[in-house]
């Protein structure tokens, strides 16, 4: 499962490749900090998943997530945020967001989530 990370904060990318790098089945094939960069590779690279935080300096996860929604075959959004709003929420969601965490107190489930995927993948394919 091929995975593409946008998130403004290093830290929070390297601990996310750090933390995805230990599911098995799962590759991380980009990174990006900011939305602009992030839509563009999205497009390019086709990830199966893609983990969007909301707030950059340079634009809004959201605005990545509306676009790459916009193509055929987009992949899997999970919003992984420090901006757990029900507002957010419900946008995110209505937008085609598939998951939206809050990164305080739920950043374990963003590797729940994909370790459950790669397991029905792997079903699926027997």
């Amino acid at each position: 499962m091929r995975v593409f990370v946008v998130d403004d904060s290093p830290l929070v990318r390297e601990r996310l490749v750090v933390l995805l790098s230990e599911v098995e089945g799962v590759e991380v094939v980009g990174v990006a900090d900011n939305a602009e960069e992030g839509i563009e590779s999205i497009k390019e690279l086709k990830p199966d998943v893609a983990i969007l935080d909301i707030r950059m300096p340079s634009g809004s996860g959201i605005v990545v997530l509306e676009a790459v929604k916009r193509e055929e075959d987009s992949p899997f959004i999970i919003m992984l945020t420090n901006y757990p709003y029900p507002q957010y929420r419900k946008k995110c969601m209505d937008a085609g967001a598939d998951c939206f965490f809050d990164k305080s107190s739920e950043f374990h489930k963003v590797t729940d989530v994909l370790a459950a995927m790669v397991r029905q993948e792997s079903a699926s394919d027997k």
